[in-house]
């Protein structure tokens, strides 16, 4: 059984890619609002709200299988290609994991419609930890959280 995995996925949306990159980059700090049944509270450790920078840090409260969790995350974006990747530094999801980072390329699929590929990377400690299908899965769904809140 390989330690290392990647799981990948496609969420069409009916936004523009640049407003769906732009919450991530400039509006993060109301994705609770946005998503409050996954998120629950986004901290600031390093950086600041006005501007989700590159290299920013963040400490994530969120639920996931009815249990709360905790992630911190080191956040790096790419403003050409519309990429946000987020890299776990540590919280519950280490506990079964080496590695954890999760990447939203935002892609046009014509006017006002998107894709959102979304990769979530890993590698287990063991064989014994679970794939990470639920934090995969859980990702999709902010994505379509975020799109309804843009179609306000």
């Amino acid at each position: 059984m390989a330690l290392a995995g990647k799981l990948v996925s496609e969420v069409e949306i009916n936004t523009p890619p640049h407003r769906f990159y732009k919450l991530f980059k400039e509006e993060i700090n109301s994705i609770p609002n946005i998503s409050p049944n996954l998120i629950q509270k986004i901290q600031i450790h390093d950086g600041d709200w006005s501007k989700h920078g590159h290299g920013s840090v963040k400490v994530w409260n969120y639920t996931i299988d009815n249990r709360a969790e905790v992630i911190k995350e080191r956040v790096e974006f790419d403003d050409k290609k519309l990429v946000v990747r987020v890299v776990g530094l540590e919280g519950d999801v280490f506990k079964h994991y080496k590695t954890f980072t999760g990447t939203y390329q935002v892609v046009s699929k014509g006017p006002n419609r998107s894709a959102i590929i979304f990769t979530l990377e890993y590698e287990k400690l063991h064989d014994g930890p679970p794939y990470p299908d639920k934090y995969h899965e859980a990702m999709n769904s902010l994505a379509k959280d975020i799109e309804s809140h843009l179609k306000k």
